[in-house]
């Protein structure tokens, strides 16, 4: 993960931007990664650890009606955290992701493992869901890992 932090913070300071994150089931963890890089003041702007619907739309605007229609764990509810990341901060793009880590709170319609992410960049928004397998950390680490993945897709992009 270390090469790839390297070259998602190369990116964004080439362009000189810099990144926010918004995350449910990762607690936190996307930003911990990105803070673990020395010198990455000069790219990460905040993170904002909205676990909680009432923080989502505290903290990131995220619409009651989205949560209520959508469930937290929806692409719905993703693009509306990235989107609310990037207005509630100084970052040109926003990382998000809410999902099901386990070992409980899974469903038929939205097992254990389901996560689903939202990146914000330029006035696009861009929102994928993945299942990913084993326990409650595998699904976490793997979820980091794909959030950082998409936000240098991103950049590769713009």
């Amino acid at each position: 993960m270390e090469l790839m932090l390297r070259q998602l913070a190369d990116a964004l300071q080439a362009r000189g931007w810099m990144l926010t994150t918004a995350e449910s089931c990762t607690g936190g963890w996307i930003a911990k990664v990105c803070t673990d890089l020395a010198g990455s003041s000069v790219w990460f702007e905040r993170g904002f650890v909205t676990y909680s619907n009432e923080s989502k739309q505290d903290m990131l605007g995220v619409k009651a009606e989205t949560l209520a229609q959508y469930g937290a764990v929806s692409e719905a509810v993703t693009a509306e955290m990235a989107t609310g990341a990037l207005r509630h901060s100084r970052a040109q793009v926003a990382v998000s992701v809410s999902g099901i880590a386990g070992p409980g709170g899974g469903t038929v319609t939205k097992p254990v493992g389901m996560v689903c992410f939202g990146w914000a960049v330029n006035g696009g928004v861009y929102t994928e869901t993945c299942q990913f397998a084993g326990d409650r950390e595998a699904v976490r680490l793997q979820s980091v890992e794909h959030a950082l993945r998409g936000v240098l897709h991103c950049l590769d992009m713009k």
